[in-house]
């Protein structure tokens, strides 16, 4: 019965503990890059401009609207018919948890020098951790899953990303979030590090 709604590893399936840790690392980094664009406050990526901008009208914490996002998503791969992976679960909780510790831990900085060292790190680790969650192959994120499915009914990916973000991007600005020269730099930066970082951290088997 499970089998229908997730996508589940063949039970003889090498190295998955491998994958499931590679998994949580970089959803866990992915959590810290986005808390290290927030302490910048120069600019966050699309997506996080829009939970921060909820974040702020409704006064609940950045990570559980990361998590409530990702949820209500999930939703809309109902009737795309796109299948949960346990990358897809575990992004939809974890990446959240992770945004809401770092922030604990992390300092709001001062000095613009001190904040764009704090852009880029979270970017280039973003990039990093892009990196390894996807490499691990276990499933899409919700909001990965959302683009392909739309995707998959006869448009573009390109056309479907672009008009994505610039729906969320523009919905998190009229709430209050924060938009500037970090998300003109993500949106230069974060595809050339994909580049970079995705084929070096795939996961490929041993023979």
């Amino acid at each position: 019965m499970l089998e229908r709604f997730v996508e589940l590893p063949a039970p003889h399936e090498r190295y998955l503990t491998r994958r499931f840790v590679q998994l949580l690392v970089g959803l866990a980094g992915f959590g810290a890059s986005v808390a290290f664009m927030v302490r910048a406050r120069l600019g966050l990526a699309p997506w996080d401009v829009l939970h921060q901008g909820v974040a702020r009208q409704t006064g609940i914490r950045l990570g559980w609207v990361v998590i409530g996002v990702s949820l209500l998503v999930l939703t809309l791969w109902i009737p795309l018919h796109q299948r949960l992976g346990l990358g897809t679960i575990s992004n939809a909780v974890i990446v959240g948890l992770s945004i809401n510790a770092c922030l604990v831990v992390l300092p709001t900085v001062d000095g613009i020098w001190l904040r764009i060292l704090f852009l880029v790190i979270g970017v280039v680790l973003n990039g990093a951790a892009t990196g390894l969650y996807i490499g691990a192959g276990l499933g899409p994120g919700p909001r990965d899953g959302l683009m392909t499915g739309i995707a998959g009914r006869g448009h573009s990916i390109r056309a479907t990303r672009t008009a994505l973000e610039i729906s969320v991007l523009l919905l998190g600005w009229l709430l209050g979030g924060t938009v500037g020269l970090g998300t003109a730099f993500y949106a230069l930066a974060i595809g050339p590090l994909a580049h970079f970082f995705i084929p070096k951290l795939t996961f490929v088997p041993s023979v």
